[in-house]
């Protein structure tokens, strides 16, 4: 599959709050970084740098804990990156409990209600790309 560059104008926020710019910037980063990891795999960025990194689970909800338990110290205020939509609200729940702030993932999942949901209760903006990362 050939890689499609993202950029603010062919991302969807689906949140109610708005990534900043800086948010943005960061978001756009991870994704970046995030099509390098396998699957299935998140990525934390904050300031530019990237700061957590969890690779070849077979949940999405287990990327996110071991990305938040080898740097827990470093996640509160970054950004995350997912390479697929999220089949359950449970790992936005937990980075958000981390200090998530923003999230980018493709969407698409029958659970996008769902999740979007657990964004808006969290505040934490979400954007979708419409496309899949997943590297196996």
């Amino acid at each position: 599959e050939p890689y499609i560059e993202i950029n603010e104008k062919n991302l969807k926020v689906v949140s109610k709050r708005k990534p900043t710019k800086k948010e943005l910037k960061s978001l756009i980063f991870a994704w970046k970084v995030n099509k390098h990891v396998k699957s299935n795999s998140v990525v934390f960025v904050k300031n530019g740098i990237t700061v957590g990194i969890g690779a070849g689970q077979m949940s999405r909800v287990d990327a996110v804990n071991i990305a938040i338990m080898k740097n827990h110290d470093k996640i509160k205020g970054s950004v995350m990156s997912s390479d697929a939509f999220f089949p359950f609200r449970d790992g936005v729940d937990h980075a958000a409990k981390a200090g998530v702030t923003s999230i980018i993932q493709p969407g698409g999942s029958i659970k996008d209600e769902d999740v979007i949901q657990a964004a808006n209760e969290h505040n934490i903006a979400m954007v979708f790309t419409g496309i899949r990362l997943f590297k196996h």
